[in-house]
């Protein structure tokens, strides 16, 4: 299961590196396989895992904010493993090339 997810804090300022950066610390420390773009973070793993990993990132941004606003997106095809990396390397193949990334 490929999951994507943003969390935002509110009433924390305009900048919000330093929550993010707390995020991928928590996301890097869980072991699951992961990538960081600069909208989100793409995370594989079983529903549990990641839904835990996702809450206690929530819950620690919760801590330096008065509200926070966090999106879920959710890719579940059972049965593929590696799609972290196998749906891009699939458009690659269609593409007959390299995409940037």
């Amino acid at each position: 299961m490929l999951v994507q997810f943003s969390i935002v804090p509110l009433g924390s300022g305009e900048s919000i590196s330093e929550g993010v950066a707390e995020v991928i610390r928590i996301v890097d420390e869980s072991g699951l396989p992961y990538k960081t773009n600069p909208m989100g973070t793409v995370v594989e793993g079983g529903w549990d895992e990641v839904m835990a990993l996702i809450r206690k990132c929530h819950e620690e941004v919760l801590r330096g904010a008065s509200r926070v606003l966090t999106s879920i997106s959710i890719d579940d095809r059972p049965g593929k493993p590696d799609r972290i990396t196998g749906k891009v390397q699939s458009i690659e193949k269609r593409l007959g090339r390299e995409i940037r990334k």
